[in-house]
């Protein structure tokens, strides 16, 4: 987390040359990036026929700058003022347990819609989509795949996937089902998500 990696508009173009009907979405953190960098990462993601770009804060780099101050809800809104948010989907990210109260300033910036943080139950996701939902917003809950090589980052996020860990195909299944949506995520077991994957098509 936090280590420069290869561009997700990069990694983009690549899965896009290879599949023109795929949808592809990248992440975009505004910790380490101006507004002029980040404008360039949009028009670039839209140039190369990406369907939306996540926006989020990102976990501070190693080395470089460690806070542009910038707030992803301020950048999406502004975008939208631009125009982007008519030629790309624009989206922020969500906690799986939101205060909606305290969202506002996410809500007031118009995004797409919203992808969760790592969610552990279906409550949760019902939860977020009946508020959500009716409002316009697309709701993406983000599913952690259990397994050993995910384990770390389960410790590291205080992560408890026991309540789906015995059958990760069905509760995705069921998120999916209630929220139209989902994102799976396997940071470190690329293996166990082309399994989990394959049983899901």
């Amino acid at each position: 987390l936090g280590i420069p990696r290869i561009s997700p508009i990069t990694i983009g173009v690549f899965i896009r040359n290879s599949n023109d009907k795929i949808e592809l979405s990248a992440s975009v953190r505004v910790r380490d990036r101006n507004l002029t960098s980040l404008t360039q990462t949009i028009c670039d993601a839209i140039l190369l026929d990406l369907n939306a770009v996540l926006i989020l804060k990102g976990d501070p780099p190693p080395a470089g700058p460690k806070d542009s101050k910038l707030v992803p809800s301020e950048v999406v809104k502004q975008f939208n003022e631009q125009g982007f948010g008519k030629k790309i989907d624009l989206f922020l990210s969500l906690p799986s347990n939101p205060n909606f109260e305290k969202i506002h300033k996410k809500i007031e910036a118009q995004p797409k819609g919203f992808v969760t943080q790592v969610i552990s139950s279906q409550d949760q996701i019902t939860k977020i989509v009946d508020k959500l939902k009716p409002q316009g917003f697309k709701i993406i809950p983000c599913i952690l795949l259990p397994s050993e090589k995910n384990l770390q980052s389960a410790k590291r996020l205080n992560f408890d996937w026991s309540n789906y860990s015995n059958d990760v195909v069905g509760f995705i299944k069921e998120a999916h089902k209630i929220s139209g949506n989902v994102l799976i995520s396997s940071p470190n077991d690329f293996k166990r998500a082309l399994e989990v994957l394959k049983k899901l098509t």
